[in-house]
């Protein structure tokens, strides 16, 4: 079984060799599953928080957990910058009982922190935003399949690594 994501005070993440050799090694196993793939987080809720849920990153999220069987749920944030600590864990703590991870986009680091801090699942800080470290992953998988068809395998073995 591959190792998990450092949880901690901040979010979900997949830093260092040993984690990374995990995604895509997992990875590579989601692209050869086939339509098994559509069951692998059958059952897994999961919640998008984004002020804007309409970009690109947003949609490569949802098409990559939707495509693995999971239910995305977008969520408004209704938090900021100057959200109270208490709304913050309230509202994170809720999170935690509805959804099995959750996946922040455009959200002040120090937000995302404070609600990995109290949700009690994993927390993905812009997991599929181009700027994310586990993207640059997609070119390790090699093959012939499109680099977009990669990174999507690569955000798919995150999720099933962290809610696994």
């Amino acid at each position: 079984m591959c190792p998990g994501p450092r949880q901690g005070a901040t979010s979900a993440e997949f830093s260092g060799p040993q984690e990374a050799a995990a995604l895509v090694l997992q990875a590579r196993a989601i692209a050869g599953a086939g339509d098994a793939a559509r069951r692998l987080m059958s059952g897994r809720k999961l919640a998008l928080l984004s002020p804007s849920p309409g970009d690109d990153s947003a949609s490569e999220f949802v098409q990559a957990a939707s495509a693995l069987g999971a239910h995305v749920s977008v969520v408004q944030p209704g938090l900021d910058a100057f959200s109270s600590a208490r709304q913050v864990e309230a509202t994170a703590r809720m999170l935690g009982q509805l959804y099995d991870a959750v996946e922040c986009q455009q959200l002040p680091a120090s937000l995302v922190r404070l609600i990995a801090r109290s949700a009690g699942i994993p927390v993905f800080a812009g997991l599929a935003m181009a700027a994310h470290p586990t993207a640059a992953l997609a070119a390790e998988l090699g093959g012939d399949a499109p680099l977009a068809e990669r990174r999507r395998c690569i955000l798919q073995a995150a999720l099933l690594i962290a809610t696994g």
